[in-house]
């Protein structure tokens, strides 16, 4: 059983007992294996359950990131401690003392190749304190060790080209049989996640295998169309043999996993300007075609898969400011309208956007195309289900030049951890936000918690959109006139 409120609680879960800490006011159990290490004769297989343990494992400090190099940008500059072994999560809970607390599972980001559950902005505490809630961060494998379609190999590869989705619904299921002795409700889940994370929790919104395991679910900055067909996975794959001169299965097996990592980047160089896939679409995403993902997400939500599910989903206004640096030419800008369907775009957002710069159209259409259309093709589908769904966007700007509302800007206003390590970095100098922090966090808590948002559904004739902001406002049909410019090219 537990041992709840002492300095080192302790937890027995059906592979063995846990070792946690209390810390401002919370107990953390960190590191905590949900899966057999995807090592050795693992590796490019589907997750196994672990092995049982008899001594009291340590969860006092959090276990090391999947595989992954650090891309330089804001959000992925720093090396991190990484392992193969990396099929880990962490729970953040208000006691473990077998009550039904609603429960949180956190899915990160990281464009399917970077990032951990072990990031300062995810840290759980605010909601465990203020909304009596266990949150729960994930690893799963990422790029080439997640994500590559090796089925030509054999059966026992038939999931390889989307490991790192099955990672998550294996995460899912631990939750599912262990979190009540943490004081978490297995009957009252929601998953949420950010980027790649919003990919992940859309994709398992439309997936047969985890259906049952969450009952909520909030896309940030997400998409149900995140994923590679499977003539793409296996171009990719052609890319990654070569790149590593690999010849078989025993090649794959055998690598060194620094050089699969630096064979990722020779890929993406020849993925991309090669013309291979559209241009949203980056290699080493999760491949349709196997049973882990038999049809694209979208399809398998339109055809009704989900649909118990109630789900918030929404994007920021900025999103692809973090992409796009300053000093956007006329050329440039019409290279990207052409590149993502057509010259009339960049007419259609001049009328949309009066006076803006060629950068602001630049990330106007890069932001929509990736991440604003898909989300409302999402809702647009749900709702013709008749699926209980709420849209938002965030409009907050950082007050660094240029960032605006930008990606994973809202991620520390959701979990109240605007004062965490590098958000100063996003938010700019000054006060910070704190009300608006308030504000998100106070709606994603109810709603984990049970409670559906105080805005109208997103329904085909108002479009309702709650807008996050310093005064947050509700705004009917405001993407109107953004869909008919991508009808155009659709």
């Amino acid at each position: 059983m537990s041992t709840a409120g002492v300095a080192a609680p302790v937890v027995q879960t059906q592979y063995g007992p846990v070792l946690g800490r209390e810390k401002n006011g919370v107990m953390m159990f960190n590191g905590i294996p949900y899966a057999a290490p995807p090592t050795g004769d693992l590796r490019f297989k589907a997750p196994q359950a672990p092995e049982t343990w008899d001594d009291i494992r340590d969860g006092t400090r959090f276990g090391p990131a999947a595989p992954q190099l650090p891309s330089g940008g804001m959000t992925n500059s720093v090396p991190v401690k990484w392992d193969e072994d990396c099929l880990f999560l962490n729970i953040c809970t208000p006691s473990a003392d077998g009550a039904r607390r609603p429960v949180l599972v956190w899915i990160h980001g990281g464009a399917y190749r970077s990032g951990q559950g072990a990031v300062p902005w995810y840290n759980g505490s605010s909601f465990a304190l203020n909304g009596d809630i266990v949150v729960v961060s994930v690893n799963y494998r990422l790029g080439a060790l997640g994500f590559t379609d090796l089925s030509r190999f054999g059966e026992e590869f038939a999931t390889s080209g989307a490991n790192g989705t099955l990672d998550q619904i294996h995460a899912l299921r631990w939750i599912k049989k262990n979190i009540e002795y943490f004081g978490g409700d297995p009957d009252r889940v929601t998953i949420a996640g950010e980027s790649a994370g919003g990919f992940s929790v859309c994709t398992l919104v439309a997936n047969e295998h985890a259906q049952g395991l969450f009952q909520r679910a909030v896309s940030q900055s997400g998409s149900a169309e995140q994923v590679l067909s499977a003539e793409l996975g296996n171009r990719v794959a052609d890319l990654l043999l070569d790149e590593l001169g690999a010849e078989n299965a025993d090649d794959m097996m055998n690598a060194p996993v620094m050089d699969i990592l630096e064979a990722m980047n020779r890929v993406d160089k020849r993925y991309s300007p090669s013309g291979i896939g559209n241009g949203a679409v980056q290699a080493f995403y999760p491949v349709v075609g196997s049973e882990v993902i038999p049809v694209a997400p979208l399809e398998a939500i339109k055809r009704g898969v989900g649909n118990a599910v109630v789900l918030m989903a929404g994007v920021n206004k900025d999103e692809n400011s973090l992409f796009i640096p300053p000093g956007v030419t006329e050329e440039k800008l019409a290279k990207q309208a052409e590149r993502m369907g057509s010259l009339s775009l960049i007419e259609d957002y001049r009328e949309i956007l009066p006076g803006a710069s060629p950068t602001d159209l630049a990330v106007q259409i890069a932001s929509d195309q990736l991440f604003r259309m898909p989300t409302i093709r999402m809702m647009e589908a749900r709702a013709e289900n008749r699926s209980a769904g709420w849209m938002y966007e965030f409009d907050w700007e950082s007050r660094q030049p240029h960032l605006k509302a930008t990606h994973a800007l809202e991620i520390p206003f959701v979990f109240n951890t605007l004062e965490a390590t590098g958000v100063d970095a996003f938010i700019g100098p000054g006060e910070f936000p704190q009300s608006v922090a308030d504000d998100m966090h106070s709606v994603w808590t109810a709603f984990i918690q049970g409670s559906d948002p105080s805005w109208s559904e997103y329904n085909m004739q108002t479009r309702t959109v709650m807008h996050f902001d310093n005064t947050s406002s509700v705004v009917e049909n405001g993407d109107v006139a953004r869909i008919a410019a991508w009808n155009k090219v659709r």
